[in-house]
């Protein structure tokens, strides 16, 4: 099965005493989805997972899902822990949820066997459908190609978020799953290779900012219009790159401060942006409103970030 082609792996919006601010991640949530993603990604690592209880991210995953109605919600309900990744599995099935993304669980450095198992068990616990997350520089482990491939032949496990960073990773992968086995790039920057590999999209976090353009340069591929979806990839590159100046999200949620979403701080051990790094920022945007780039109505020059301001009563979901 297919969740979309875009979805935003979604930050956790806070308030100034870092408390998660539900109200604005309703809006921000509608927000990502009339701004290009296909759904979206709630308490992933992008939504500072570590740092968030299984009672707030549950009310998340409640309160995000009724927000955008039809629109896919996955729930973040993976750790290095087995037994807490089902008992959360449970709860976030009874939100309403579409699926679940469980990530490769980090710092134990589990063996083939051992992640085998984990997603096994969790699969079996739940009959949502699981996206694996693979993530080697975060984690220390890889999940490789044929863990993935014994993986993919249960039922309900039916896609993965791949960032290894390698394309011949992604050859192997595609070489050795169904083809009904949906492969998410998990790096913005490597969204247009692996949809060339025959991936089915991006789970990204640029999209917060720049959803209405990854979705023209998505789009471009699929119709087949390869030198226009290039173009986009080459233009928004700065942007795929530079959101990751500091330990991700800082950067993405002073981003989406700048243009008055209010994501808030970020959780210890996580700190707020340098002076040096915001200006890095600042600069980085105001360097991409200056851009050319293409549209489906000919060429147009963005002159401004989208402003989410809009009340939640005033977006069409």
């Amino acid at each position: 099965m297919s969740f979309g082609r875009i979805l935003t792996a979604m930050v956790t919006p806070m308030n100034e005493a870092l408390e998660v601010d539900y109200d604005e991640a309703k809006r921000l949530a509608q927000y990502l989805t009339v701004h290009g993603s296909d759904g979206v990604v709630v308490c992933g690592t992008t939504g500072e997972s570590p740092t968030v209880t299984d009672q707030e991210k549950v009310k998340l995953f409640r309160v995000v899902k009724e927000a955008v109605g039809k629109k896919t919600v996955i729930a973040g309900i993976g750790s290095y822990s087995t037994a807490a990744s089902i008992a959360l599995a449970y709860k976030a099935e009874a939100t309403g949820v579409d699926g679940l993304l469980v990530v490769v669980p980090y710092y134990n450095k589990p063996s083939q066997e051992g992640m085998f198992q984990h997603f096994k068990a969790i699969a079996e616990a739940t009959s949502l459908p699981l996206m694996l997350y693979n993530i080697p520089g975060r984690t220390s482990v890889n999940l490789l190609p044929e863990t993935v491939k014994r993986l993919s032949k249960i039922p309900n496990i039916v896609a993965l978020k791949e960032a290894a960073g390698s394309l011949d990773q992604v050859s192997e992968l595609k070489r050795k799953l169904p083809s009904k086995f949906s492969i998410y790039s998990g790096d913005d920057s490597m969204t247009l290779p692996m949809l060339a590999l025959g991936c089915s999209g991006i789970v990204s976090v640029a999209a917060h900012v720049i959803g209405d353009e990854m979705k023209a340069m998505v789009d471009a591929w699929f119709d087949g219009d390869t030198a226009r979806a290039t173009k986009w990839h080459l233009d928004l590159f700065p942007i795929f790159k530079g959101i990751f100046v500091t330990s991700n999200p800082i950067p993405i949620k002073a981003l989406l401060n700048m243009m008055g979403i209010n994501a808030g701080g970020v959780r210890l051990p996580l700190v707020k942006a340098t002076p040096v790094e915001m200006k890095f920022l600042k600069d980085l945007i105001d360097e991409f409103k200056k851009v050319t780039v293409s549209s489906d109505n000919g060429m147009k020059v963005i002159t401004q970030l989208k402003v989410a301001t809009e009340k939640a009563s005033d977006i069409i979901v």
